[in-house]
């Protein structure tokens, strides 16, 4: 049996590279949000109940749940309807963000966020590239 691999250079036009731009940066702004509403969960729960201090630590209400994957798609389905910026964003790449998140808390072992940082723009561009999903390409073989 023969096994025969192409490799493929995709070439976008300046129009797409903008796009893709904005799709990353839209990510990212996803992303960042969501890691700080876990990171405030967490540190809301991380003091004493007797040495809390109201003005050094976060207050979230008691009976807040902890934020998941799920909620926060949720959350995430209700903003994209009032959000023009994530309206231009596919779902399915907003929510394979929010399933990134996810994946590296679980490698962190969920116990706290601090070793997860935010994302910079030119971190993006590396983390997502292969998340595009246009098909209106110049190829070269």
């Amino acid at each position: 049996m023969l096994n025969l691999t192409y490799e493929f250079k995709l070439k976008p036009t300046a129009k797409q590279v903008a796009i893709f731009e904005d799709w990353l940066e839209q990510c990212r702004r996803v992303y960042n949000y969501a890691l700080a509403e876990r990171k405030d969960w967490f540190k809301s729960r991380s003091c004493q109940i007797n040495a809390c201090s109201i003005r050094s630590e976060y207050i979230i209400p008691a009976d807040t749940p902890r934020p998941t994957y799920a909620s926060q798609c949720n959350a995430l389905t209700a903003y994209r309807k009032t959000s023009d910026a994530l309206q231009s964003v596919q779902s399915q790449v907003l929510q394979q963000t929010l399933k990134r998140l996810e994946k590296a808390l679980l490698v962190c072992g969920n116990k706290t966020t601090a070793s997860l940082a935010l994302k910079k723009q030119e971190i993006c561009a590396r983390l997502y590239s292969h998340n595009w999903g246009l098909t209106q390409f110049t190829i070269e073989q």
